[in-house]
Protein backbone atom coordinates (compact mmCIF):
# COMPACT_ATOMS: atom_id res chain seq x y z
CA UNK A 1 0.00 0.00 0.00
CA UNK A 2 1.11 3.40 -0.90
CA UNK A 3 1.63 6.03 2.25
CA UNK A 4 -1.33 8.53 2.12
CA UNK A 5 -0.50 12.28 1.44
CA UNK A 6 -1.87 14.79 3.18
CA UNK A 7 -1.77 18.42 2.28
CA UNK A 8 -2.19 20.64 4.35
CA UNK A 9 -2.51 24.35 4.37
CA UNK A 10 -1.32 26.81 6.88
CA UNK A 11 -0.43 30.86 7.06
CA UNK A 12 1.95 32.23 8.88
CA UNK A 13 -0.45 34.85 10.68
CA UNK A 14 -2.81 32.57 11.81
CA UNK A 15 -2.55 31.53 15.46
CA UNK A 16 -4.83 28.94 14.70
CA UNK A 17 -2.56 27.36 12.23
CA UNK A 18 0.52 27.68 14.50
CA UNK A 19 -1.85 26.16 17.21
CA UNK A 20 -1.97 23.16 15.27
CA UNK A 21 1.32 22.61 14.06
CA UNK A 22 2.36 20.10 16.76
CA UNK A 23 -1.08 18.11 16.71
CA UNK A 24 -0.87 17.75 13.18
CA UNK A 25 2.59 16.51 13.46
CA UNK A 26 1.64 14.53 16.38
CA UNK A 27 -1.08 12.58 13.84
CA UNK A 28 1.36 11.73 11.71
CA UNK A 29 3.79 10.58 13.71
CA UNK A 30 0.63 8.25 15.02
CA UNK A 31 -0.26 7.03 11.45
CA UNK A 32 1.67 6.37 8.44
CA UNK A 33 0.95 9.46 6.47
CA UNK A 34 3.13 12.17 4.57
CA UNK A 35 2.20 15.66 5.35
CA UNK A 36 2.78 17.71 2.34
CA UNK A 37 2.66 21.44 3.70
CA UNK A 38 0.84 24.45 1.70
CA UNK A 39 1.60 27.94 1.94
CA UNK A 40 -1.70 29.72 1.86
CA UNK A 41 -2.16 33.76 2.14
CA UNK A 42 -5.74 34.51 3.96
CA UNK A 43 -7.30 37.75 2.48
CA UNK A 44 -8.55 38.76 5.95
CA UNK A 45 -10.48 41.19 4.88
CA UNK A 46 -12.56 39.05 3.14
CA UNK A 47 -14.39 37.63 6.61
CA UNK A 48 -13.49 39.76 9.37
CA UNK A 49 -13.56 43.48 7.48
CA UNK A 50 -10.78 45.92 6.74
CA UNK A 51 -9.17 47.58 10.12
CA UNK A 52 -10.36 51.05 9.00
CA UNK A 53 -14.05 50.07 8.20
CA UNK A 54 -15.16 46.70 10.61
CA UNK A 55 -17.84 46.93 12.50
CA UNK A 56 -18.81 45.95 16.33
CA UNK A 57 -19.06 42.44 15.69
CA UNK A 58 -16.37 42.31 13.88
CA UNK A 59 -13.80 43.95 16.46
CA UNK A 60 -15.78 41.59 18.97
CA UNK A 61 -14.39 38.56 16.66
CA UNK A 62 -11.36 39.23 16.42
CA UNK A 63 -10.75 40.27 20.00
CA UNK A 64 -12.49 37.19 20.90
CA UNK A 65 -10.29 34.65 18.50
CA UNK A 66 -6.64 36.39 20.10
CA UNK A 67 -8.34 35.79 23.65
CA UNK A 68 -9.20 32.14 22.60
CA UNK A 69 -5.59 31.15 20.88
CA UNK A 70 -3.76 33.28 24.06
CA UNK A 71 -5.82 30.42 26.11
CA UNK A 72 -4.85 27.68 24.72
CA UNK A 73 -1.13 28.74 23.77
CA UNK A 74 -0.58 29.58 27.78
CA UNK A 75 -1.69 25.96 28.29
CA UNK A 76 0.48 24.93 25.69
CA UNK A 77 3.66 26.81 26.77
CA UNK A 78 3.46 29.14 23.49
CA UNK A 79 3.58 32.58 23.29
CA UNK A 80 1.34 34.77 21.10
CA UNK A 81 0.81 38.02 20.79
CA UNK A 82 -1.45 39.66 18.29
CA UNK A 83 -0.41 41.54 15.47
CA UNK A 84 -0.26 44.95 15.53
CA UNK A 85 -1.49 45.08 11.98
CA UNK A 86 -3.09 43.03 9.36
CA UNK A 87 0.13 41.14 7.53
CA UNK A 88 0.47 40.13 3.93
CA UNK A 89 2.18 37.19 4.32
CA UNK A 90 2.99 36.23 0.66
CA UNK A 91 6.72 36.83 1.33
CA UNK A 92 6.97 34.13 4.30
CA UNK A 93 4.86 31.55 2.45
CA UNK A 94 7.08 32.23 -0.66
CA UNK A 95 10.14 32.03 1.63
CA UNK A 96 8.51 28.03 2.65
CA UNK A 97 8.36 27.37 -1.31
CA UNK A 98 12.27 27.84 -0.81
CA UNK A 99 12.75 26.12 2.14
CA UNK A 100 11.12 22.93 0.69
CA UNK A 101 13.44 23.12 -1.66
CA UNK A 102 16.77 22.89 0.68
CA UNK A 103 15.21 20.25 3.46
CA UNK A 104 14.70 22.83 5.85
CA UNK A 105 10.77 23.26 5.70
CA UNK A 106 10.21 22.43 9.51
CA UNK A 107 13.12 24.92 10.91
CA UNK A 108 11.71 27.55 9.00
CA UNK A 109 8.04 26.80 9.91
CA UNK A 110 8.53 26.65 13.49
CA UNK A 111 10.89 29.87 13.48
CA UNK A 112 8.61 31.55 11.21
CA UNK A 113 5.51 31.02 13.54
CA UNK A 114 7.02 31.08 17.00
CA UNK A 115 8.99 34.78 16.21
CA UNK A 116 5.62 36.33 14.59
CA UNK A 117 3.77 35.80 17.48
CA UNK A 118 6.29 37.06 19.58
CA UNK A 119 6.48 40.13 17.22
CA UNK A 120 10.23 39.38 16.44
CA UNK A 121 9.36 38.97 12.90
CA UNK A 122 8.18 41.14 9.76
CA UNK A 123 6.68 38.41 7.27
CA UNK A 124 6.22 41.35 4.67
CA UNK A 125 10.27 41.97 5.03
CA UNK A 126 12.18 39.94 2.02
CA UNK A 127 15.69 40.25 3.85
CA UNK A 128 14.36 39.43 7.29
CA UNK A 129 12.64 36.28 5.71
CA UNK A 130 15.67 35.59 3.74
CA UNK A 131 17.70 35.51 6.88
CA UNK A 132 15.66 33.49 8.41
CA UNK A 133 16.37 30.88 5.72
CA UNK A 134 20.09 30.87 6.37
CA UNK A 135 19.36 30.45 9.92
CA UNK A 136 17.39 27.15 9.36
CA UNK A 137 19.97 25.92 6.85
CA UNK A 138 18.47 26.72 3.62
CA UNK A 139 20.52 28.65 1.12
CA UNK A 140 19.47 32.03 0.32
CA UNK A 141 21.12 32.49 -2.95
CA UNK A 142 19.20 33.49 -5.09
CA UNK A 143 16.20 34.01 -2.97
CA UNK A 144 15.44 37.87 -3.27
CA UNK A 145 14.95 37.67 -7.12
CA UNK A 146 12.97 34.14 -6.74
CA UNK A 147 10.72 35.37 -4.29
CA UNK A 148 10.12 38.44 -6.81
CA UNK A 149 9.71 36.73 -9.74
CA UNK A 150 9.16 32.84 -10.32
CA UNK A 151 8.70 32.62 -6.51
CA UNK A 152 5.57 34.52 -6.29
CA UNK A 153 4.29 32.90 -9.60
CA UNK A 154 4.76 29.55 -8.42
CA UNK A 155 2.83 30.50 -5.25
CA UNK A 156 0.26 32.26 -6.79
CA UNK A 157 -0.33 29.17 -9.40
CA UNK A 158 -0.90 27.24 -6.05
CA UNK A 159 -2.77 29.24 -4.30
CA UNK A 160 -5.46 29.46 -7.37
CA UNK A 161 -5.08 25.46 -7.40
CA UNK A 162 -6.12 25.23 -3.34
CA UNK A 163 -9.18 27.42 -4.20
CA UNK A 164 -10.06 25.04 -6.81
CA UNK A 165 -9.96 22.55 -3.96
CA UNK A 166 -12.36 24.42 -1.93
CA UNK A 167 -9.63 25.78 0.76
CA UNK A 168 -10.78 29.12 1.99
CA UNK A 169 -8.99 29.09 5.37
CA UNK A 170 -6.35 27.63 7.65
CA UNK A 171 -5.02 25.27 8.52
CA UNK A 172 -7.10 23.30 6.05
CA UNK A 173 -6.50 19.29 5.41
CA UNK A 174 -7.12 17.47 1.99
CA UNK A 175 -8.26 13.42 2.31
CA UNK A 176 -9.46 11.67 -1.22
CA UNK A 177 -10.77 15.42 -2.01
CA UNK A 178 -12.49 15.85 1.07
CA UNK A 179 -11.19 19.47 2.95
CA UNK A 180 -11.18 19.50 6.99
CA UNK A 181 -10.78 23.21 8.09
CA UNK A 182 -9.50 23.82 11.80
CA UNK A 183 -7.38 21.86 14.21
CA UNK A 184 -10.60 20.58 16.13
CA UNK A 185 -11.55 18.18 12.75
CA UNK A 186 -7.72 16.42 13.40
CA UNK A 187 -9.86 13.56 15.55
CA UNK A 188 -12.53 13.14 12.21
CA UNK A 189 -9.44 13.55 9.74
CA UNK A 190 -8.43 10.04 11.69
CA UNK A 191 -11.45 8.60 11.27
CA UNK A 192 -11.41 8.74 7.78
CA UNK A 193 -8.11 7.40 8.35
CA UNK A 194 -8.87 4.56 10.58
CA UNK A 195 -11.67 3.67 7.93
CA UNK A 196 -9.72 3.54 5.01
CA UNK A 197 -7.49 1.16 7.35
CA UNK A 198 -4.27 3.47 7.28
CA UNK A 199 -1.73 1.24 9.31
CA UNK A 200 -0.49 2.63 12.72
CA UNK A 201 3.15 3.46 12.92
Amino acid sequence: MSQTEIPVYIDFKSPYAFLAIRPIRAMALEYDVRLHWHPFNLTIGEFLGEVATRNDHQWRRVKYSYMDCRRLANQRGMTILGPQKVYNSTVACVGLLWAQRHGAETAFIDTVFERFFRRDLDIEDPDAIEAVLAGCGADPQGFADWQAGQGREEFRRLSEQAMELGVFGVPSFLLDGELFWGGERLELLKERLRARAVPYR
